[in-house]
């Protein structure tokens, strides 16, 4: 059996992590550490969009896992001193960020977990190996943080900038047609299909 080690762990690790987020959000046949209401595709709850998220993530992470049994071979390769040495900067960045936050008092709205997270995640991305993972995940933090002053708009944009630079193949024009297709379907399918209530922009300023 011809077996892809690569996407074999790829796939077990995105089912692992979406069985992680389903428990914590409390989508995982009903057992969690928050129960948060799911509402319906119409009127979302907050924990609706998790929800659906981390399913579709374990869909995916078992087609990977299947897929992988076929399609190797593709052995894992070797990590370098570099790639272990951001990976524990990193990881000790974000613990740092995390502690000196919450000394401040500033542990609200789950903040503190995103700012740890992307700079854990800077630091990570400054090896090449590490560097598509850290930014793409980084992009995701970044938008967490803005969305609620920046508004949906300016955070979309902050996404795809930060996403694009773990690319280096992407030019301006690309990732300026990305964020504006990003923001149209965006406030189409949520804001005026689903009448989510976020602030479309900046709200920081009053």
């Amino acid at each position: 059996m011809k077996i892809s080690t690569k996407d074999l762990w790829a796939g077990g690790l995105l089912m692992f992590l979406a069985i992680l987020g389903l428990f914590i959000n409390g989508g995982f046949l009903g057992i969690g550490l928050e129960q948060h209401t799911l509402g319906s595709a119409r009127r979302m709850g907050p924990g609706y969009m998790p929800m659906l998220v981390f399913w579709l993530q374990f869909a995916l992470g078992a087609f990977v896992f299947i897929l992988a049994l076929t399609n190797g071979p593709d052995p894992l390769e070797r990590w370098t001193k570099l790639d272990f040495t951001t990976l524990a900067i990193g990881v000790a960045v974000g613990l740092i960020i995390w502690r000196v936050m919450e000394s401040m008092g500033i542990s609200t709205n789950y903040v503190q977990v995103g700012v740890a997270c992307f700079g854990a995640l800077c630091i990570l991305a400054i090896s090449p190996a590490w560097r598509p993972l850290g930014l793409v995940l980084a992009s995701f933090a970044i938008f967490a943080l803005l969305l609620e002053p920046l508004g949906l708009m300016l955070s979309i944009a902050a996404l795809c900038v930060v996403s694009a630079v773990a690319d280096r193949d992407h030019n301006p024009i690309s990732v300026a047609g990305m964020t504006v297709f990003l923001c149209v379907l965006c406030w189409f399918v949520f804001i005026y299909e689903l009448d989510i209530r976020v602030p479309l922009w900046p709200t920081i300023f009053g």
